[in-house]
């Protein structure tokens, strides 16, 4: 019944042909000078307490802004336990964190930093060693005006950079656009993907990113209570196992897949969530043209990066 129910629900949701997913800008709008810092900030140690971890380290541009280990390394080795999410386009999500307990970047910013378990480091000790530094000190001289960094500048700036990491012009956004067409295959697994209930919960410009969602809604996932769900944050039962829904911009890129890594392939991920999140058993074929259209989500890279 409840099956019966999602459907109709997905069908009524897109029966006045409207696109379930809109396109990326071509350009978006940030403070050049401040990413500029934001960038240089992102890639160095320096806000690490031990010196041997950045923002970089946990997502990776070489892997479309995530991470390919199933959870990421902190200071001193210490493992985290959930698997990081990507920083691509994430001006975007509705809330930051796969729990959704930041609702800015600029609030996620310093989550990271400031974790015992990935960089450690306070915001006295960040200014303490980025004032020492002399090209850090005649940067933010340059581009905020005053003669002393402060910890507020410092987030400012890696969200300016954060908010520049957008991916835009993908195969499916120029289709969007009506700039080029689907390969057969793909507009094939784009039809699927609506058809199956797919679009129900990745949508809007980020293709997800908008929306918490149960990770397991028609048949039970696994639960894991040292991995920080809505339920870590309210306490409340129903919210076990529930996250913010992720994007799937870029998503080839972006191996293994859930809040737990679990599946290491797209294929794999695309058969686990239609069974665990729509009830629903795919076909190979269905799997391989959703895989194709999942495929046409990727990207340029940044313009911030280029």
């Amino acid at each position: 019944m409840k099956r019966i129910f999602f459907t109709l629900f997905v069908l009524v949701l897109f029966s006045w042909g409207q696109e379930p997913i809109s396109p990326l800008p071509t350009k978006v709008a940030y403070h050049h000078d401040k990413a500029a810092i934001g960038q240089r900030l992102f890639s160095d140690p320096i806000l690490s307490k031990d010196m041997t971890v950045a923002c970089v380290s946990c997502h990776s541009f070489d892997f479309g802004g995530a991470d390919p280990r199933s959870v990421s390394l902190g200071i001193q080795g210490k493992k985290g336990n959930i698997q990081s999410p990507t920083v691509y386009n994430a001006r975007y999500n509705f809330k930051q964190f796969w729990n959704g307990r930041a609702d800015s970047l600029k609030t996620q910013a310093g989550g990271p930093i400031h974790n015992p378990v990935e960089m450690a480091v306070d915001s006295q000790l960040v200014e303490k060693r980025l004032n020492a530094d002399t090209r850090y000190r005649a940067l933010f001289r340059r581009v905020y005006g005053t003669s002393r960094i402060t910890y507020d500048q410092v987030i400012d700036a890696i969200v300016e950079f954060e908010k520049a990491l957008v991916t835009p012009n993908s195969r499916f956004d120029r289709f969007l656009r009506g700039e080029t067409e689907l390969t057969p295959m793909e507009a094939e697994g784009y039809r699927r993907f609506k058809a199956y209930g797919c679009a129900s919960c990745h949508n809007g410009i980020n293709i997800g990113g908008n929306s918490f969602q149960k990770m397991g809604l028609f048949v039970p996932y696994a639960y894991d209570e040292r991995v920080e769900d809505r339920f870590a944050l309210t306490k409340e039962k129903r919210h076990k196992n529930v996250y913010k829904v992720p994007t799937l911009r870029n998503i080839a890129l972006t191996a293994p897949y859930f809040h737990d890594a679990s599946a290491k392939t797209l294929e794999e991920a695309v058969q686990k969530m239609s069974h665990h999140n729509l009830g629903v058993e795919l076909n190979g074929e269905d799997v391989e043209t959703i895989v194709a259209f999942l495929k046409a989500l990727t990207g340029e890279t940044p313009e911030v990066l280029r």
